[in-house]
């Protein structure tokens, strides 16, 4: 199954750059390029790519709210975006997983490295790596008003094993991880994963991390 990628990104040199890295790879196709962030969401909308590359600077609208539009919309709830900057991520992240990015990366990432994340945003999870899940840590850390929120209805429902999954999501560990940690097999972890983005109708992993700290389940530190 061929893996179908958009590139967001307002220089010509790097969108080529990303295209023939991409189109190179046996599993991808490249369907279209944008210069900005409104073609991006005009892209999205007109060719349904699984994946798109979302620069975060970007003119006419910039990377996040693009990303928010596209995640937003109905008819392309599934595209899933990766973003990408030639920025330390610290003061882009929170926003970026608030608009619904499933994941995020710098620029100077090795080749190797963006392909698999194409792969993984793909395959339905979020590329979310423990050093970007301390950066979202710090972020709630730094904002006095949550302090002592209560835990919503929506948590009500999950079950004390659901919880524990989901506090060892927030705290950036994969399936083989979170089984040793809570002692149970990758397999239902990931079973209980799986039910966790049902439940909570998340899109990915990056949206559980969201919802697991911003209802209380998880507190900085």
């Amino acid at each position: 199954m061929t893996i179908t990628v958009v590139i967001a990104d307002d220089q010509a040199l790097v969108r080529g750059g990303f295209r023939v890295l991409v189109d190179a790879a046996a599993d991808m196709t490249v369907l279209g390029e944008a210069a900005d962030g409104a073609e991006a969401v005009d892209l999205a909308a007109r060719l349904h790519p699984d994946v798109v590359l979302m620069d975060i600077r970007m003119p006419v609208i910039d990377g996040i709210e693009a990303t928010r539009r596209i995640t937003a919309a109905d008819d392309t709830e599934a595209t899933k975006v990766l973003m990408l900057t030639t920025f330390d991520p610290d003061e882009y992240v929170y926003a970026a997983l608030r608009a619904g990015a499933s994941g995020f990366l710098l620029k100077d990432t090795r080749p190797e490295d963006l392909l698999e994340a194409i792969r993984v945003l793909a395959a339905g999870d979020a590329l979310l790596a423990p050093n970007v899940t301390r950066r979202l840590i710090k972020e709630f850390a730094d904002r006095p008003e949550r302090n002592g929120r209560p835990v919503p209805d929506v948590l009500s429902g999950l079950s004390k094993r659901e919880q524990e999954v989901l506090v060892e999501i927030a705290g950036g560990w994969n399936n083989t991880e979170i089984g040793a940690r809570l002692h149970i097999s990758a397999a239902t972890a990931k079973t209980h994963v799986s039910r966790l983005l049902l439940k909570l109708r998340a899109r990915d992993r990056a949206q559980l991390v969201m919802i697991a700290y911003e209802s209380g389940l998880v507190t900085p530190g």
